[in-house]
C-alpha cells in the first residue's frame, strides 16, 4: 500500500467546504436561540456620562439591554491575566463606564430576531465625556518602555552582544535607516461569532470561531467560576483567523453573559465594522535598523530599536527584532523593542507575528547596504549566513538556506540581473529584480490525540484541534492512515471540540507538528495494539508470530517480507467481542528545542514592473524555495507556500 502522507490529496473536508454543509461557529441550529448585537463606543478614551436604553427596549422581540448599570459581576476581574497564557486578553464587559478605545463593546441587545436585536443596539443613545486621543508614536514616546518580556514567545526585550556601538564607529561602511509598517488589521472572511448555551447545572458549552479551544474553555471557566470540565468550546470549522482567533476575546465573554442573563441561548455576531477595535490588530511599527560592514562586505555590527504600539490597559508586544538577532552572522549585535502605550484595543497575534515587519525591514536594510556596498544582494546574504544562531549560542536543528538560495537564483535566473537602477526595462515598463530571506520558527508543543478502532474496519482519530483553513483535517488523516496501516478512506479524524484530548492553539505554524506528532503516537500505539492481540489470539493466522513480526498493511495484518495470507483486522476485533480498540497517545515539550535552534528558512524572488509615467506597480513573478521539513500532503503546502507569498506581496504594496 503507497504511502498517504505526502501525497497531493484532496481535503477530505472540501466537498462540505463547496457545499455549504461545513458548520461554522455562527452555522449551529440551536433550538431556542436569541440574538444578541454589540453596542460600541463612538469615542477613543473617555467614559460614559449617560446611556439610555429606553427606546431599545421598547423595540418588539427585544428580551434585554446589557450596560455597565447592571452591575453584571464574574468570578474574575476580567481585565486581569494569566501571566502564563500567552493569549490572555484584558477584557472590557460591562464592568464600569470607561471607555479605552473606538468601538469598545459598551452595551448588548438580546432580541428574539437578529433583526430587532440591530434595531434595538442602533436605538441606545450615549453620551460620552471624551478625551484626547494618544495613538501615535510622538504623543507617547516620553511614556515609552521595554518589557521584560515580549510576546507569546516570550522573546527578551531587549538584547545585546560584542560592542556594536563601537563596531558602528569604525566599520569601512555604515548605514542607518527607520523602516516603517502601518496598523494592519484582520477581517477574516468569516467574522467573530459565538453561540452559548447554559445548562441547568451550570455547565456551558460555546460555538466559538476559535483558533484556540482549550485556552478559550479555561479563560471562560475562570471569568465565571466553573470547573473545567464545565465547559465545552466547539470550533469545527474556521473562515480564517490568521491569529486574531487565537485569544478569548470580550465578545465571547458577553455572549455567555448576555445568554445567562436572559436564560435563553445567545447567538452574537460581530459586525464587520465591529471587527475594528475590540479583536486586536498588528500595531504599527518604526524600526531603526543600523548596520556597519568591512570593505568585502562582511557584517562586523547590526542594532535594531522597535516601537510598537500596546494598549493603555494591557501589553503585547510585536516582536520585530528577532530576526536582526539571529538572521545573519554578526559579532556584535543589539536589539530593543520599546512600547507606546496607545489608546487603542490591544493588539494581537496577525500572521508571522512580529517575523513579518521585522524580516521586511532587515531585509530592506540589507538590500540598501548591498546598494551602497556595490555588492550583489545575494552574495552578501551568503557573506553573512550565520552557520549557528549566535543570539542562542546554539547549532541549528537543520539549515538549508544556502540550498534555498542555489535553486531560488537558478530557477528564477538571478545571473541574468543588471544591478544598475533603471537599466532593465520593457518600453515604458521599469523593470526590478529582488530577492529576500525568509525565516520562521519550527515549534512544536505537547498535544494529545486518541485513535479507535471499529468492529466496521473503520478508523476514527480525535484530537481536539482547530483546522484554521489549512487543510488540518486532510493532513491528520493522511498520518492515521499510514500509521495504522489503513487506507485514507477508513479513516475519520475529528477536531474542534474540547472533549477530545487537549491540543495547542493553532497559531505560530505548530499545529503539524503538534497535534500531527500526537495523532502519530496515537495511531502507532493502536495498530502495536492490534498486531499484539493477532499474536495473543490462537484463532489468528498469525497466531505463531511475535508482534514484531507483523504489520498492517491496507487494513489487513501480514508478516513483515511476505509469507502466509493476511487477516481482516475488522475479524480480529470480531472475534475479540470487543465493539472498539483504542489507543491514546501524549507528547511532551519538544527537548530539543533546549539544545537546537529550530527554524525554517526560505529565500524568494520577484520580479516587479513599475510603470515610469504612472507609477503603477505589478508583480510579474516570484519563486520562492522553502526548507520544509516534512512535507505532508504536497497540494495543501504548495497552497500555503503561495498563500505566504501573497500575503508577501501585500505588506509590501500596503506598509
Amino acid at each position: 500500500m503507497p504511502e498517504a502522507v505526502g501525497e497531493p490529496l484532496d481535503r477530505v473536508d472540501g466537498r462540505l467546504k463547496v457545499t455549504g454543509q461545513a458548520t461554522y461557529a455562527a452555522d449551529w441550529n440551536i433550538p431556542g436561540v436569541s440574538y444578541a448585537v454589540l453596542k460600541t463606543s463612538a469615542i477613543s478614551v473617555g467614559r460614559i456620562v449617560s446611556i439610555d436604553t429606553a427606546a431599545a427596549a421598547r423595540v418588539p422581540g427585544v428580551l434585554a439591554v446589557l450596560t455597565h448599570k447592571d452591575r453584571i459581576k464574574l468570578a474574575k476581574d476580567p481585565t486581569a491575566v494569566d501571566p502564563s497564557s500567552p493569549v490572555d486578553r484584558a477584557l472590557q464587559v460591562l464592568q464600569d463606564d470607561r471607555v479605552f478605545y473606538g468601538n469598545q463593546p459598551i452595551a448588548v441587545a438580546v432580541a428574539e430576531t437578529f433583526e430587532a436585536a440591530c434595531e434595538a443596539a442602533d436605538r441606545i443613545m450615549v453620551r460620552y465625556e471624551e478625551k484626547q486621543p494618544s495613538i501615535s508614536f510622538e504623543s507617547g514616546l516620553s511614556g515609552s518602555y521595554v518589557p521584560k518580556k515580549a510576546g507569546g514567545a516570550g522573546e527578551p526585550g531587549q538584547s545585546s552582544r560584542g560592542d556594536p556601538k563601537q563596531a558602528l564607529e569604525t566599520a569601512a561602511i555604515r548605514m542607518e535607516e527607520i523602516y516603517t509598517t502601518p496598523f494592519h488589521t484582520h477581517s477574516p472572511m468569516e467574522p467573530h461569532a459565538t453561540i452559548a448555551v447554559w445548562e441547568n447545572a451550570g455547565k456551558l458549552t460555546l460555538y466559538d470561531t476559535s483558533q484556540g479551544i482549550f485556552g478559550d474553555r479555561k479563560r471562560m471557566a475562570s471569568l465565571f467560576g466553573l470547573q473545567l470540565e464545565n465547559v465545552r468550546v466547539i470550533s469545527l470549522f474556521l473562515g480564517g483567523g490568521f491569529g486574531c482567533k487565537g485569544p478569548t476575546w470580550s465578545h465571547t465573554v458577553l455572549c455567555a453573559m448576555a445568554a445567562r442573563h436572559v436564560n435563553r441561548p445567545v447567538k452574537l455576531i460581530l459586525r464587520r465594522p465591529q471587527m475594528f477595535g475590540p479583536v486586536g490588530c498588528r500595531s504599527e511599527t518604526r524600526q531603526t535598523i543600523s548596520a556597519g560592514a568591512t570593505k568585502d562586505g562582511t557584517l562586523t555590527a547590526l542594532t535594531n530599536e522597535t516601537l510598537s504600539h500596546t494598549s493603555t490597559m494591557d501589553e503585547f508586544t510585536e516582536t520585530a527584532t528577532f530576526p536582526t538577532r539571529m538572521l545573519y552572522s554578526v559579532p556584535n549585535n543589539s536589539t530593543v523593542q520599546r512600547l507606546v502605550r496607545s489608546d487603542i484595543g490591544t493588539p494581537s497575534y496577525t500572521r508571522a507575528p512580529g517575523e513579518a515587519p521585522g524580516t521586511f525591514a532587515l531585509e530592506v536594510a540589507m538590500d540598501e547596504l548591498a546598494y551602497k556596498h556595490g555588492m550583489d544582494p545575494l552574495e552578501l546574504r551568503l557573506k553573512n549566513y550565520a552557520e549557528r544562531d549566535e543570539d542562542k549560542r546554539l547549532p541549528w536543528s537543520s539549515k538549508s538556506l544556502r540550498e534555498c538560495y542555489r535553486q531560488g537564483a537558478e530557477r528564477f535566473g538571478w545571473a541574468k540581473r543588471s544591478p544598475e537602477p533603471r537599466s532593465m526595462r520593457e518600453k515604458n515598463t521599469l523593470i526590478g529584480w529582488g530577492m529576500a530571506t525568509s525565516v520562521y520558527p519550527a515549534r512544536r508543543s505537547p498535544a494529545s490525540a486518541k485513535a479507535r478502532l471499529g468492529a466496521d474496519g473503520e478508523v476514527r482519530v480525535e484530537a481536539g484541534s482547530q483546522d484554521v483553513g489549512g487543510g488540518t483535517y486532510t493532513i491528520m488523516t493522511q498520518i492515521a492512515a499510514d500509521a495504522v496501516g489503513v487506507p485514507v478512506s477508513r479513516v475519520t479524524f475529528r477536531l474542534g471540540d474540547t472533549r477530545y484530548p487537549e491540543t495547542p492553539v493553532s497559531g505560530g505554524s505548530q499545529t503539524a507538528a503538534s497535534a500531527g506528532a500526537a495523532v502519530y503516537q496515537a495511531a502507532t500505539a493502536l495498530r502495536d495494539k492490534l498486531l499484539a492481540m493477532a499474536s495473543e489470539d490462537r484463532r489468528s493466522v498469525h497466531a505463531d508470530a511475535k508482534p514484531e513480526e507483523l504489520t498492517i498493511e491496507n487494513g489487513q495484518i501480514v508478516r513483515r517480507g511476505g509469507g502466509n495470507a493476511g487477516e481482516r483486522i475488522q475479524d480480529l476485533i470480531a472475534r475479540s467481542g470487543r465493539q472498539y480498540v483504542e489507543a491514546e497517545a501524549s507528547t511532551k515539550e519538544n527537548q530539543d528545542a533546549k539544545a537546537f535552534s529550530m527554524f525554517s528558512f526560505g529565500a524568494q524572488f520577484a520580479e516587479v514592473h513599475v510603470d515610469a509615467d504612472l507609477g503603477q506597480i505589478h508583480v510579474a513573478r516570484m519563486t520562492g524555495v522553502f526548507g520544509a521539513g516534512k512535507i505532508l500532503n504536497a497540494k495543501t503546502a504548495r497552497s500555503q507556500f503561495i498563500g505566504g507569498m501573497v500575503w508577501g506581496i501585500s505588506l509590501a504594496f500596503m506598509k
